[in-house]
């Protein structure tokens, strides 16, 4: 065996110091953005039963939670607000009062360092549960971006650092940059959904957002998850109209777009751990199957291994807890 030649990767891995010294990719609190849902009504906290640990507020009880989001040190939120009334065109979701626009001026007013990102779409809106204005049962595509622009304006004015749009109309981005440069947010930057699959992952959400459509599916809008490179016709519009931030939509059976998305485009890409994700590893958990702490660890770490600057997350308050022994 002497003149046996061959190499010897376990030198880097004989202690965890050394192993430490070695690794390529880790995570941190600054990672994280974490999701929260805010209902209309007073001293309101439920659970949200597909997704153990996350809640609806209403917003004299959301003081709770963002003080421990930034107690722990997670620098970002991104709220989602959920209407008590819909109509046909979402009009509560560019309303300067509702429910989002107030959860938003009562996060920044709390917290003002803390970075609040607004969700930005009509689904949840709207009493047919879809992302846009419907003529004869088709979703309209540039009769929904005014809707969208003035629901960015209203977000901006409330005070949101950043818009989130997430409706995947064709235009979107432009349109949103223009409504919000032309009423005076051009510093206010745009994460895109640019990279959003029509994905069975989304279940939990839609009953935490109360955003189901009411008729057919959203097929017509989101990407077809077959699909590689329609994800980077995507973000090259998105980009080129003016996105500041690329958000992956879902990322654990998307590991290889996100991987796409960051080898082609230079801005911060954004992976979004969705509601499904979040389910699946929090019902194996709670039946004793997997060790919840790794698991959803080195689920986050593929993530960013696969190129995610930043992670959205249910986990985000968990992880920071078990990254820091909390």
């Amino acid at each position: 065996m002497k003149d046996l030649k061959f190499d010897r990767h376990r030198r880097l891995r004989g202690s965890a110091n050394l192993r430490a010294m070695v690794r390529e990719t880790s995570i941190q609190k600054e990672d994280f953005i974490y999701p929260i849902f805010v209902v209309e009504g007073e001293d309101y906290k439920k659970e949200i039963s597909s997704m153990p640990g996350v809640y609806h507020y209403s917003i004299d009880r959301l003081g709770e939670e963002l003080d421990e989001v930034v107690e722990l040190g997670i620098p970002s939120v991104i709220l989602f607000g959920v209407p008590k009334d819909k109509d046909p065109v979402g009009s509560q979701a560019y309303h300067d009062h509702a429910i989002t626009q107030e959860a938003i001026r009562f996060a920044k007013q709390r917290h003002p360092e803390l970075v609040v990102i607004a969700d930005t779409c009509l689904c949840q809106y709207t009493d047919h549960g879809h992302c846009g204005v419907i003529e004869d049962g088709i979703i309209l595509n540039d009769e929904s971006l005014d809707l969208l622009a003035r629901t960015a304006v209203s977000q901006a004015k409330a005070g949101a650092d950043i818009i989130a749009p997430s409706n995947m109309m064709d235009g979107f981005v432009a349109a949103i940059r223009y409504g919000l440069d032309e009423a005076g947010f051009s510093h206010i930057p745009i994460m895109s959904y640019g990279v959003k699959y029509a994905s069975a992952y989304y279940g939990p959400f839609r009953e935490a957002a109360h955003s189901t459509p009411q008729f057919g599916d959203r097929k017509t809008y989101q990407m077809d998850p077959a699909n590689r490179m329609e994800a980077l016709r995507e973000a090259s519009s998105d980009v080129n109209e003016g996105a500041d931030f690329m958000i992956v939509k879902p990322a654990l059976s998307y590991l290889d777009i996100i991987r796409e998305v960051r080898d082609n485009f230079d801005i911060p890409i954004v992976a979004y751990n969705v509601s499904g994700e979040y389910a699946m590893v929090k019902a194996a958990a709670q039946n004793g199957w997997v060790d919840e702490e790794k698991i959803v660890l080195e689920t986050l770490l593929s993530m960013k291994r696969a190129g995610a600057d930043i992670l959205m997350s249910y986990h985000a308050k968990d992880a920071v807890r078990w990254l820091e022994g909390k």
